[in-house]
């Protein structure tokens, strides 16, 4: 692949940046809204979706790890690329979830109370940060640059697999408390 302009990387890091910074304060926002839409019961089932969303990401996360140590680049490519593709689906699952339904609280007792809110704060704190990592990640290797890519994804990767598997073990903690 031939190398970017100087201005065609700067305008690639700038929709990286404004996209890193847009869709964690968009969630956040529609979190916080208050009056909740009527979608119907279809939506309740949702966080379950989202469950199986991650499980399916944290595979695809190994299994891309594991081709790529094989140095198969074909499939490294489709399964980082399935992988994405499953992550912006959470998104609007997630998103669509919130809006439509209140937050669940959480009714665990005991030493499994504070081990739940850590999971879950570490959660949102890295799936925040992961959003930059994974967009620059994907751009770098969609574009060519390989070197630029294996360095984002020092940092990509063990974020984005603790915030597959922490999303799941936090909805299996929660689970129970759902109510449908």
């Amino acid at each position: 692949m031939e190398a970017l302009q100087p201005v065609q990387e700067q305008k690639a890091n700038r929709v990286i940046n404004i996209l890193a910074l847009v869709i964690p304060v968009a969630v956040a926002i529609l979190l916080g809204i208050p009056q909740k839409v009527d979608l119907g019961d279809w939506t309740t089932y949702l966080p379950h979706i989202n469950g199986l969303i991650n499980s399916l990401t944290a595979v695809l996360l190994l299994l891309g790890l594991y081709f790529i140590r094989q140095k198969n680049i074909i499939a490294h490519k489709r399964v980082m690329l399935a992988a994405f593709t499953l992550g912006s689906l959470f998104l609007v699952s997630y998103v669509l979830y919130h809006l439509t339904n209140k937050s669940t609280p959480y009714g665990g007792e005991g030493w499994v109370r504070p081990v739940y809110y850590f999971l879950l704060v570490s959660h949102i704190v890295l799936s925040v940060v992961v959003v930059w990592f994974v967009l620059r990640a994907v751009y770098f290797a969609l574009s060519g640059q390989i070197a630029k890519h294996k360095k984002t994804v020092k940092y990509a990767f063990p974020i984005w697999l603790y915030v597959s598997i922490t999303g799941v073990i936090v909805y299996l903690m929660i689970k129970p408390y759902y109510i449908h």
